[in-house]
């Protein structure tokens, strides 16, 4: 691995985010239409949080009592709001750091995606697939 490589060789800048005050459904909604696992929120282009499809299954028990999909949303939405489930203040890079510094994050184990950001904007987000496939390039 290059030692110097720019986070912006490896991270996602087509993002789905959601609106701190949107709820818990659009984010169930957003995760199975795009495949990702990790939503940024936002307040307008800064962030404020992160929410992952682990902090939805969490809260929801619509598996364990076989609930259709609309209830299940139901129950969340009425029940959770984005701020309650999301992770507030996450780590995240700056636009100016390594794939190197992503991997330091990301090997810790505690974090599967981190946002990066240019003065608190959201400007992309490197997951651990991403640094896998990055990897995967460099053999």
């Amino acid at each position: 691995m290059k030692k110097h490589e720019p986070i912006s060789k490896i991270m996602s800048t087509d993002l789905i985010t959601v609106h701190h005050g949107d709820p818990i459904s659009k984010v169930r909604q957003l995760a199975s239409m795009h495949g990702v696992h990790h939503i940024p929120v936002v307040t307008g282009d800064q962030l404020v949080g992160i929410i992952s499809w682990s902090d939805i299954l969490r809260v929801s028990f619509g598996d364990t009592f076989q609930a259709d999909q609309r209830t299940v949303d139901a129950t969340l939405d009425h029940t959770f709001t984005i701020e309650q489930v999301m992770k507030k203040n996450p780590v995240s890079l700056q636009e100016t750091s390594t794939v190197r510094d992503a991997a330091e994050i990301l090997a810790g184990g505690e974090f599967h995606a981190v946002p990066v950001v240019k003065g608190g904007k959201l400007v992309g987000i490197v997951s651990t697939t991403d640094l896998i496939k990055y990897l995967l390039d460099q053999i």
